[in-house]
């Protein structure tokens, strides 16, 4: 008996698609805290689920409106930072009290809002997200100390919630909420943690470009795709049924740093107006947000891993931020943005020069997590 090959593919596709069905459903019944386990089931839920209509609207929890518990009030705000009408990005970097010398390093480095605007021409504004010490004592030595380091530099929002992990979504909802309320005219919001180093430079000439584009649902870092809910209860990013029942994250990218366009940031933030916000993992949260809203984000293969990048000047010709730098910024500073990095990278012999040292350098099995070997060929 013939039987068409179009036929037989469909047969072939059904029995894959059953196959898999069969298999998640028989990993539901073993163990929770197998890593193994846990991300076969998450793949199986994001690529044969999570594509669909209704899973969008099973990830909302609709919070009760008149529940005012999430609102907490400004200890410190500058409502004028953003007067600037042309204004072409906000960076909001996550900090703690504790933290003056992160800040410090950052003002006078790749946060220095002059330097961006006199050197290449774009206006940029830096301000810094934090809450309170838990300890009472600590919290009022601390809040002196932040009014009159706010007085000199006027970049500081701060809100009257614990500055704890567990408190990160309250955080996130800080800098959207701020950004709807007193920055609207900025076209890029940018978020990251205070140990990351960004260049600046080359992230303002490769923002000008999409503004140039006019492009629209724009968010861009390092993206998680079929990440699991850790189960583990030793772990810190332990997540229980109760707070998230499902087996599989929305797409995310890692909340180090990330970068949006307005219009994503005011969907994000309606969508998080109508979410239950006990989730505590804020780039989760935002990932949860941006599905409810339909964005997807876009993987940048020069945002960094949980590693540093490498030290050398082929990676700084295309970097946009590295993380885990606390000690060593003002050095990856002067290095990243010496005339001589383009120089080097110029031109064919320069470009195949640098593209050899990549591969070198990021096509590593052992190789600390920064940026993927595919960046090498980029």
């Amino acid at each position: 008996m013939f039987i068409s090959s179009r036929r037989l593919r469909r047969c072939q596709l059904l029995q894959v698609l059953a196959t898999c069905f069969f298999v998640s459903f028989m990993l539901m019944w073993v163990q929770d805290d197998n890593d193994v386990i846990n991300h076969i089931k998450s793949y199986s839920y994001r690529y044969l689920i999570n594509k669909y209509d209704f899973v969008n609207y099973s990830l909302t929890i609709v919070r009760d409106k008149s529940d005012d518990s999430k609102n907490f009030k400004y200890l410190i705000n500058n409502e004028d930072k953003c007067e600037n009408k042309n204004l072409l990005l906000l960076l909001f970097v996550k900090t703690s009290p504790e933290n003056r010398r992160r800040r410090d390093a950052i003002r006078s480095t790749w946060g220095n809002e002059e330097y961006i605007r006199t050197q290449y021409a774009a206006n940029i504004k830096v301000v810094f997200a934090l809450g309170v010490d838990k300890d009472p004592v600590t919290r009022s030595l601390q809040q002196g100390q932040l009014d009159l380091e706010n007085q000199v530099y006027k970049d500081l929002i701060q809100q009257e919630f614990q500055d704890t992990f567990h408190n990160l979504t309250l955080k996130f909802l800080l800098q959207f909420g701020w950004v709807n309320a007193y920055c609207p005219n900025a076209k890029f919001i940018m978020t990251a943690d205070d140990d990351i180093f960004i260049h600046t430079p080359n992230l303002v000439s490769y923002l000008n470009a999409m503004d140039s584009l006019g492009v629209q649902d724009f968010w861009i870092g390092r993206v998680h795709r079929g990440s699991p809910p850790v189960r583990n209860k030793l772990s810190k990013y332990y997540v229980p049924y109760e707070m998230y029942q499902w087996s599989s994250y929305p797409d995310y990218t890692a909340g180090a740093a990330y970068v949006v366009s307005q219009d994503v940031a005011a969907k994000v933030y309606e969508a998080s107006q109508t979410l239950n916000t006990s989730l505590y993992i804020d780039d989760v949260f935002m990932g949860i947000c941006a599905n409810k809203m339909r964005v997807v984000p876009q993987y940048h293969l020069f945002f960094s891993g949980e590693g540093k990048a490498p030290y050398h000047q082929c990676i700084y010709n295309r970097m946009m931020t590295s993380h885990g730098h606390t000690d060593d910024i003002h050095y990856l500073w002067r290095q990243a943005t010496d005339p001589k990095v383009k120089d080097l990278a110029s031109g064919f012999w320069g470009d195949l020069y640098c593209k050899i040292v990549n591969m070198v350098l990021l096509c590593r099995i052992l190789f600390a997590d920064t940026y993927p070997c595919s960046a090498a060929w980029s």
